[in-house]
This record gives C-alpha cells, structure tokens and sequence, in this order.
C-alpha cells in the first residue's frame, strides 16, 4: 500500500475500491482492459465490460434477477445442516468464519435455489455465489443441489445450475467431499424423471465441483474467458513442468475439445437457455407459466 493511500479520506477511497471486494464502488476497475468504469453503467450491462468484453462476477441476486421474467422468482427453502460438524480452526474458527460470509453476502451460504420463468418456461435456478468462501462446496451447498432436484421433478421443470466455485471446503474435510457423490444423486433424479439438467459455468469452476454436477449436465454453456477445470493452471504447470497450450483451462479451449457445448455472452445466456429449455421439453415459444410471487429480501429479515 502507498503512502498517499494513509492520507486519502475513506470517503475517496471508497469510489474506486476492487470490483471482487464485495462492496458497491461508485467506479470499478476493469479486471481485462484496466479501464475505470461507472458502477451503475456496470450493473446495467450485467457486469461485463463495454470496452473489451471482460466478464466480472456477479452476486448471487442479480444473477437471478438477471435470469428470470422480470426479474420474479421464488426462494427455495434450505434446511440448514449441522454448524460446524468438525469444531475445525485453523487461524480463525469455522464458525466465525461461516458469520463473516453472512454478514459480508446477506445469505445463508454459497448457494441460492429458486423457483421462476424464462421466457414463460417454468425452470428451478441454482446459482453459486463465489463472495460466499469462494463458493466452497459444503453440506449446505449439496443439501441446495439436492433441494434444487426435488423442486425440479415436483414441477416438471428443467434444473439450471451456475457455477462458481473454488472447489471443496476444506473446513468440513470429508463431509464436503461427500457431497460429489450426493449433488451426483440430485443429477441422476433429473435424468430419471426425464427433465433436463442444464449447467452454466462461469468464472472460476474448480476442484471438486468440475469434477461431479458441474460436468454431468445434459448441454454445458460456459461464459467467455471463465476459468473451469480440477486443478489450477499454475498447479499443473509445477507437476508435469511444461508450459501449458495459451488460454488452457479457458471456456473457449474447453469448447475447442469438446467439453462446453458452446460459448455464450451474459448478456445472451436467458434467451439461449429459454431456446434449449423449449428444444428438450419440446414445448413452443411463451408456453405460459405460472405468476411466481416476488423475491424474499433475505438480508432484510
């Protein structure tokens, strides 16, 4: 940190905070081209730079809002499982760090489930939100997967997933490793009722959640430029010591192998899932679903 920043009023500083810092600056640094960009222009074009297309990340909400008809969707209800089942501490406790997330995110943990339209078309919405410890797969997160599948089959509905995840969290040890082989239960649910389970990746997808339900989707969608495989690029360079292919891991290398079915822009994504939801549920444009009652403020309860 520079000397001039001891000097600077917090009330200057606040307006040019990091975009991944969780606050809402009034100006945010592009993490691609390094230009200054106004928030709210930022917040209106889904989080994705103007200038060179730079995909940033998005909250959990607005992601939703972003997703559904006009913005309208249901909570799903989470049962919370047991707090801190292994009393683990590392240079904190799990459980103050569980309390710094909630209070910094608004939510419960690193996923939100809920129920709406696209385009007319009934879906249940999954979506990790990687402010919460960096999207750490834990019980809660299977038990929202799990939820999500229920809800699905109930409504005859598709299950869309966004992911954004570092991976296990270490904090729970094997009771978070459990949880490939549950949100793998949840996937083969969508498979038996005959509903498709659609997944979208974004930036980053790793570790332990590439390696169950982020790889087990009927069609794979991925955002430009997003991160996704099991380990880090670095990581693989330091064990095989080779230098890996330009833009290894990236969405575009995946698609160019096979692995994502195809690249979408944020700001296509709703229009192209409404056009693969009525494609597998062999339904015509507008099919006319249900009114879904307005989002729960979370936070404000």
């Amino acid at each position: 940190m520079s000397w001039l920043s001891n000097f600077t009023p917090p009330g200057i500083k606040n307006l040019f905070k990091r975009q991944d810092d969780g606050a809402d600056p009034l100006w945010v640094k592009c993490g691609g081209c390094g230009e200054m960009l106004f928030g709210k222009d930022l917040e209106d074009a889904l989080n994705v730079c103007k200038g060179c297309g730079h995909h940033m990340r998005m909250a959990a909400d607005q992601r939703l809002k972003s997703v559904f008809d006009d913005g309208v969707y249901r909570l799903i209800e989470i049962s919370e499982p047991p707090l801190d089942p292994l009393t683990f501490r590392d240079e904190k406790k799990y459980v103050d760090r569980l309390k710094d997330a909630r209070r910094k995110t608004g939510r419960q943990d690193a996923m939100q489930v809920a129920l709406g339209a696209v385009e007319g078309e009934t879906v249940v919405v999954a979506v990790q939100d990687f402010d919460f410890m960096g999207g750490s797969m834990g019980m809660a997160l299977g038990e929202s997967i799990i939820r999500g599948a229920e809800t699905a089959v109930r409504e005859s509905a598709p299950l869309i997933v966004f992911t954004a995840s570092g991976g296990a969290r270490m904090q729970e040890g094997i009771l978070s490793l459990m949880q490939m082989p549950r949100t793998t239960i949840a996937v083969q649910m969508m498979r038996e009722a005959g509903l498709p389970y659609i997944v979208v990746l974004t930036h980053p997808t790793t570790g332990g959640v590439t390696a169950s339900y982020a790889m087990l989707g009927d069609v794979h969608l991925a955002e430009p430029g997003a991160l996704i495989g099991f380990a880090g690029p670095r990581v693989i360079e330091q064990t095989i010591r080779e230098k890996l292919p330009e833009g290894f891991q990236r969405s575009e290398f995946l698609k160019e192998k096979g692995m994502v079915d195809a690249v979408v822009p944020r700001a296509e994504i709703r229009s192209t899932l409404a056009s693969i939801i009525r494609v597998l549920m062999k339904k015509s444009a507008r099919g006319g679903a249900r009114n879904f009652a307005p989002v729960v403020d979370r936070a404000a309860e």
